[in-house]
């Protein structure tokens, strides 16, 4: 095993040590049992919070739901943010769980469901958390959860005729992608989590059709502010995809803010045990207020 290999496995048992943290509400957006969304109140009694909507990571893949993400949201609530943590449907289970293929996210569904979910956060937070604030609102996502993010707030600028585009842009702050799968092509350069990028679009066969309808990079400029903080040690979602995305940006005439931080891998950026989820959170703040 290599040094960068026993350095991720060292970060990922970290991160994923914390026992899950339980929300305070849970709402639905749609029938499906992964139609749902944890809220997470701010602990500090702010009765004008802001609100970062998370999505989680996993390669788009079954066996990662929103629960290994609760630990950070609650990491967050506890820094005075009120907290939506989004799940949604993903690929089919591993071989080695019965599945017939390691299948990363649902074509259309995966997308189908963020949508759904962004569109009816606003009617949800009402309810389930009224003292957020929803025009502090931060999107916030982790590796695949990052590519969703930076997704969601590129709806508007999504080729016409999409499903998923929208008439403007979203009503956010800003955007905080952590080690995100942003770049499609740099991404399936370097065979990133499996070929998951692959796999989310439906195969080779339907790459040139979908990609300009799911590729974050392709989504530029969205006029959004956006953050990216990366890992310099991440062997998951290497530096050089979040640095593609970066410099897609810079083409379009859009600047992207690049946080690379030494001796952290992909993992250290959701534990709320390292210094790297610190970082994370300042970054939301500085959108945020």
């Amino acid at each position: 095993m290599t040094d960068s290999a026993e350095r991720d496995a060292a970060e990922e048992a970290s991160a994923f040590s914390h026992p899950p943290v339980t929300p305070d509400a849970t709402a639905a957006y749609g029938s499906h049992p992964d139609q749902v969304v944890d809220f997470y109140t701010s602990r500090d009694g702010n009765n004008a919070a802001p609100l970062v909507v998370l999505l989680h990571g996993g390669a788009w893949r079954a066996p990662y739901d929103r629960t290994h993400l609760t630990p950070f949201a609650d990491f967050l609530a506890r820094r005075g943010f009120v907290v939506a943590n989004v799940e949604y449907r993903r690929g089919s289970l591993l071989p080695q769980q019965g599945g017939d293929a390691p299948v990363a996210g649902r074509w259309p569904d995966t997308f189908d469901d963020v949508a759904a979910a962004l569109d009816a956060l606003p009617a949800l937070v009402r309810d389930a958390v009224p003292h957020a604030d929803p025009r502090r609102t931060v999107l916030a996502g982790h590796s695949a959860g990052g590519h969703l993010a930076l997704w969601a707030a590129g709806r508007h600028v999504l080729p016409e005729g999409s499903p998923w585009r929208t008439p403007r842009p979203a009503p956010l702050r800003g955007v905080v992608a952590m080690a995100p799968i942003a770049d499609f092509a740099k991404a399936l350069e370097l065979d990133v989590c499996g070929g998951a990028v692959l796999q989310l679009l439906g195969g080779k066969g339907e790459l040139a059709a979908r990609a300009p309808h799911a590729d974050p990079a392709a989504l530029l400029p969205t006029g959004i502010a956006t953050v990216v903080v990366q890992g310099r040690e991440d062997i998951v979602v290497p530096q050089a995809v979040a640095e593609a995305y970066v410099d897609a940006a810079a083409k379009a005439g859009e600047t992207v803010g690049l946080t690379l931080l030494d001796d952290v891998g992909h993992f250290p950026l959701i534990d709320p045990a390292a210094d790297a989820c610190a970082v994370v959170a300042e970054e939301i703040a500085q959108l945020a207020y």
